[in-house]
Parts: C-alpha cells; structure tokens; sequence
C-alpha cells in the first residue's frame, strides 16, 4: 500500500511539469520574446535581437562648417620674479649704528642703506694722512740733498780739470752725489707706500657706508640697528621690478615651436581677466634629463608695478596660426575607436565621418579633410551617439525630426509608432 502511495505521488509531480513547459511554450510569440518585441526590439545581442531595446531619439544641436582663422595656444605656468634680486651684503664687518631703510622702501642705485660703527677706521685714516704728509717732506729734503751734491759734483769735476783737485777729492763727491740720487728715489717709493695706505683706509671707511647696487624696492630687512654685521650677513634684500620674468618649463614636443622674440600673454590670479603683454627672451639650449623639459624666460615690462615678484603667472603661447582655415566647433568632434571625426545629420539620422583634424583651439578645430562647409555637424550631443542613431533637433520637438515608421504587419515598426504617438503632450509639444 505505501509503495502504491509514492508511485502516485511521482506521477502527479511528472504530470505537472510537463503541463508547466507545454504551457511556456504554447504562449505567443511576442509574448514569449518578452516586452521589448512590443516597443520594436529585435533579437538579443543586435539590432531587431531577442531581448534588445530601441534607442530613443538623442536631442541634439547642429552647426556648419565655416571658414575662420584660428591659431594653436600652448599655455605654461611659472613663477614671477624680479628683473635684478639683490642681498646688500656689507663689505666691512662691525656693528651697525643705524639702518636708514625699511621693508617696503623705494630705493635708487648708490642709495645709503645702512652705515657701520668708523671711529677706529677715522683714526687710522688720520696716521696714514699724517704718514704720507711726512712722506712729502722727506721728499723735499731728499731732493735739496741732491741738488747740493749735484752742485759739489760739478765744481769738483772743474777743479779737477784744471788740476787743482786730487781725483780721490773728485770720487767723494760723485759718491755723494749718487747716494743723494737714491734717497729721493726712496723716499718717493715711501710716498707712494703711504699713499696707498691712505687709500686703502680712505676705502675702508667708506665701506662702513652700505649703499644700494640697484634702484628698485626693499623686499626683506634682516638685521637692526646696534646687530653686528659681517660680509656673509645680508642686511637687506632689494629687488628690481620695473621689468619682470616669468620662469616656465616646456615640454619636449613643443621645443620647435617656441621661439626667442615670439609675444606671450601672461595672466595672473592677483588681476583676474586682466593680461599683460610680453615676449619670450631666452630659451635653455639644453633639457632637463630627469623631466625633459628645458626652462624659458618671459619679460615683461612692468611700469605701474603691478606684478610682483613670487606671483604664480600663466603664460599663452600663439605656437601656430592658419587664416581662412576650415573650421567646426570644438565639441562635434569626437574620438571613436582610436579615430576622431564628427557625425552629420543626414535624414534624421547622425552619420559618422572620419576626419582630418589640424590646429585646435579651445572653441574650433581645423578641418583639413572629411567635411565640406555644405554639411551640417552634431555639435551638442554628438559624445553621446552612436552611428546610425535617430536624432531630433533641439528646440522643434518631435514632429518635423523624428522618422516617422511605415504602417505594416510588423509588430516592431508599430511599437515604435504607438510609443512616439504616447509621448505627446496635450498641449501639442513632444516630450523628450
């Protein structure tokens, strides 16, 4: 009786499952293609696919090629600094009695910076003036003492001749003669030994005077009156800002096409959609091995003193220009598949064409090939299409873009009709 019990049991259980595959398989076929049939899908994995879903038309913006001149930009970044920057290091060493200047300051070239104790330097100076006025009057004396054994010289010579003086007589006072010559040739040597000196000391003091080697601003104080200055202790910091560089680095590809003279437009954050004007003054001839890039140099003249020194700057480059070029705005071009091109509008439809592109610029693209300016390019939504895809112009809706599907047997076709027919709005606009 039990085993009767379980054989009933299976059958049952084998009995539906075959009523529940006989019946999947019985329903109808749009039914069983799923939902998608309905709106016009097509078979899996494609176009008209089992289980894939209809693109919508993309709501785009178009706009036609036009002939324009356009130029390539090439933008670096840097840092201002001064056209001189200059530590005022004193070239004696002793404490300061005062500092004449302050942070801030306007100063010329020869300009009094700061000055340093002189009273043992006046000293010093005071014995060497005296030493070399004593040189002076040795000189003076040497050179009686010659003319007096000059004169004793010649008179013995013409006794001599007359025979009237012995020759030893004669000798004496050519010897005198000759050691008074020289005295005075020492005692010149002496002043000039003394005179140097007296210079030296004279340099001395008025190195205790610290003068400014340019005409600019004072862009650091770094010591006080009464602090001990010495030749490697800059006293202040000027710098030079009636002209101004901007220090940048250019990559490698872009060395041929930066040039010594070209104009630059540099931009800073201080005076936003301000620019001032300048020109690229010096190229390094070599690279950088660890970034390879090589460093320029961009002047620019600074007569209100705007700029400052230490600014973050950006500098624009005109690297390349072309008039009368063929031209598309920058977003209808589009990369796709490792190749970039634009899509036209062709019946409702975006159709993609490969093209050739030339300068860019943030707002156009050169076109040296693929479009003539008879053709209308996708500029708005072109990054979203893909070939082949219905469109509808932004703006008109979706009565004179969308393509409307011919009436037939075909479920698809009329799917698609039914869902543009349920997509209006009563008051006879088309929703997107």
């Amino acid at each position: 009786m039990k085993r009767f019990v379980i054989v009933a049991i299976f059958g049952i259980a084998a009995l539906a499952g075959v009523a529940f595959y006989s019946g999947m398989f019985s329903r109808p076929p749009a039914e069983a293609a799923g939902p998608n049939a309905a709106r016009g899908g097509g078979p899996a994995g494609g176009p008209g696919g089992p289980g894939a879903f209809a693109r919508p038309p993309m709501t785009v913006e178009l706009a036609t090629p036009l002939r324009a001149d356009v130029s390539q930009q090439l933008t670096v970044v840097g840092n201002l600094v001064g056209e001189q920057t200059v530590s005022v290091v004193p070239k004696a060493a002793g404490r300061l009695e005062e500092v004449y200047v302050k942070l801030g300051d306007p100063v010329t070239r020869g300009q009094r910076i700061a000055r340093i104790e002189d009273r043992e330097i006046r000293e010093q100076v005071k014995q060497a003036e005296a030493a070399f006025e004593v040189a002076r009057a040795t000189i003076r004396q040497r050179e009686a003492d010659l003319k007096f054994a000059e004169t004793n010289l010649e008179r013995s010579r013409e006794l001599f001749g007359r025979q009237l003086l012995p020759k030893q007589t004669l000798d004496d006072a050519d010897a005198r003669y000759q050691a008074a010559v020289a005295q005075v040739e020492l005692s010149r040597a002496q002043l000039t030994q003394s005179q140097a000196r007296l210079e030296e000391l004279r340099i001395n003091l008025a190195n205790t005077v610290i003068v400014s080697p340019v005409t600019g601003f004072v862009a650091k104080r770094n010591t006080d009156a009464g602090a001990y200055a010495s030749q490697n202790a800059p006293v202040v910091d000027v710098v030079d800002i009636s002209l101004v560089r901007l220090i940048a680095n250019v990559v490698e590809k872009d060395m041929r096409r930066v040039n010594t003279g070209d104009a630059a437009r540099v931009e800073v954050d201080a005076f936003p959609g301000e620019t001032f004007t300048g020109r690229i003054a010096r190229v390094a001839p070599v690279l950088d091995p660890a970034t390879r890039t090589a460093q320029i140099e961009v002047e620019i003249p600074n007569a209100s003193k705007r700029l400052k020194p230490g600014m973050y700057a950006r500098v624009n480059l005109t690297i390349e220009e072309r008039a009368n070029a063929l031209v598309v705005p920058a977003n209808a071009v589009i990369d796709r598949e490792g190749q970039r091109g634009v899509f036209l509008a062709s019946n409702n439809t975006a159709a993609f064409r490969p093209v050739q592109i030339g300068i860019e610029d943030a707002a156009r693209v050169e076109i040296l090939s693929g479009v003539t300016e008879k053709d209308q390019v996708i500029t708005t939504g072109a990054a979203a299409l893909q070939d082949g895809d219905r469109i509808l112009l932004a703006g008109q809706g979706d009565g004179p873009s969308t393509p409307r599907a011919p009436a037939g047997p075909r479920g698809g076709r009329q799917g698609q009709g039914m869902r543009g027919q349920n997509n209006q709005r009563p008051g006879g606009g088309q929703g997107r």
